[in-house]
């Protein structure tokens, strides 16, 4: 029996543990794959309070070290069912069954793939999926901005700050985004569009070279070749992990879990921290804030059961 289980070791999950642990409760997290979630795959991050450049997977490393040194335990396994209702919350994994007073589920998003060939290897080694984490990259070299809804036009225009130059491809011949944001991409004299069409392959050696164009109208497919290094950006959105959730706690129109400020969801004793839940900044060190807020609340919300169970025993006596 745990005092807290965390489902998820990004770095909301890692903090959680972190905090939780070192409140002396008795703390499980559950990761399917390495920890660091979407982080371990960032080449390098430069704006982690207290790091002037650390990679992602050893910024996850650092956190998970850290959550052990305090009592975290740590196990790989996959959800597969969850029982959260009642006080006891019962999880079923592939391989084994986990019972906790708490949970805080920090499982986060995942990038909508673009469905190109060789999109999976070249994850973070020029393709990515954060203008804030990686724009600073391309400082004077040009840029490729994939998608054409709001965080699409936002993030192309952040990226225009440091980029000589930014070009926005899009499936269709005009963007989605809202009308405000398009005037200012279109006035933008750093940034141009390339419509209707689609990037089918991304092309390499450690980083990426090249990668292959469609035209969705003519079908013609060209290479696009800059001759010196460039950043792919990927914005057409994210599929929050929460497949498992989707009967249990309430969701937005987006899939994302809802919670208030303290991190709580609708159901007691129940917390969601990170990517996963609903909100409008996704950044590392936001979901490690949101890992905080929720293990001080669970913790809070263990020992208020703890007392009740207490006093109900002195009363049964």
């Amino acid at each position: 029996m745990y005092d807290i289980i965390i489902l998820g070791a990004g770095p909301a999950g890692l903090s959680a543990g972190i905090y939780a642990a070192r409140s002396k409760k008795k703390v499980l997290i559950i990761e399917k794959a390495a920890p660091g979630g979407q982080m371990a795959e960032t080449i390098s991050i430069e704006n982690y309070p207290g790091f002037d450049k650390i990679s992602g997977a050893e910024l996850a490393i650092k956190m998970q070290d850290q959550a052990k040194s305090f009592g975290a335990e740590f196990v790989t396994d996959e959800v597969q069912c969850l029982e959260i209702e009642g006080k006891i919350k019962k999880i079923k994994g592939k391989f084994g069954e986990y019972e906790g007073k708490s949970l805080i589920i920090a499982e986060g998003s995942t990038p909508r793939p673009l469905g190109a060939k060789g999109e999976e290897e070249y994850k973070g080694k020029g393709i990515s999926f954060c203008a804030t984490c990686d724009a600073a990259f391309y400082d004077g070299l040009e840029v490729y901005v994939i998608g054409g809804g709001d965080a699409a036009v936002q993030e192309a225009l952040f990226i225009a700050n440091f980029a000589s130059k930014v070009h926005i491809i899009h499936r269709r011949d005009q963007l989605r985004a809202a009308e405000d944001l398009q005037t200012k991409a279109e006035n933008n004299e750093k940034i141009d569009f390339i419509w209707n069409s689609q990037v089918t392959e991304v092309k390499g050696d450690k980083i990426v070279r090249s990668f292959v164009l469609k035209n969705l109208k003519t079908g013609e497919e060209k290479e696009i070749n800059p001759g010196e290094t460039f950043g792919l950006f990927v914005f057409i959105g994210y599929l929050p992990n929460t497949n498992l959730y989707k009967d249990i706690l309430d969701l937005d129109g987006k899939g994302y879990i809802i919670t208030d400020d303290e991190m709580k969801t609708k159901v007691e004793g129940v917390f969601a921290a990170g990517d996963i839940r609903s909100k409008t900044i996704r950044q590392v060190v936001t979901a490690a804030g949101d890992g905080a807020i929720a293990a001080m609340n669970a913790q809070r919300y263990v020992d208020a059961q703890e007392g009740n169970l207490y006093e109900g025993l002195k009363e049964n006596k």
